[in-house]
C-alpha cells in the first residue's frame, strides 16, 4: 500500500473531525476524543510529510515515532 500524500491526510483529519463533532454532539465522549486524535495524528503526519524532505513517509507507523518526529521537526 502507497502512503497518503499530505493532502489525502489532511482530507482524512478533516473527515475525523467532522465524526468527532457528531459523536461528541450524540454524547459519545470517548468516541469523540478518539477521533479528534486520529485527527490531529494525520495532521501531524501531513505536516511532516509535507515540510520534512528526508522524513519516512511511513513514519506513522507507531504513535511514539510520529510524536517524536512532531517535536523534533515541526516545534
Amino acid at each position: 500500500m502507497n502512503p497518503m500524500s499530505p493532502e489525502e491526510l489532511i482530507i482524512k483529519a478533516e473527515r475525523a473531525i467532522e465524526s468527532a463533532k457528531l459523536l461528541h454532539e450524540a454524547g459519545d465522549v470517548d468516541g469523540a476524543c478518539n477521533r479528534a486524535y486520529y485527527a490531529m495524528f494525520d495532521a501531524a503526519k501531513a505536516a511532516l510529510i509535507a515540510t520534512v524532505p528526508t522524513i519516512d513517509p511511513t513514519i506513522g507507523k507507531t504513535h511514539s515515532g510520529l510524536i517524536s518526529a512532531f517535536g523534533l521537526h515541526m516545534v
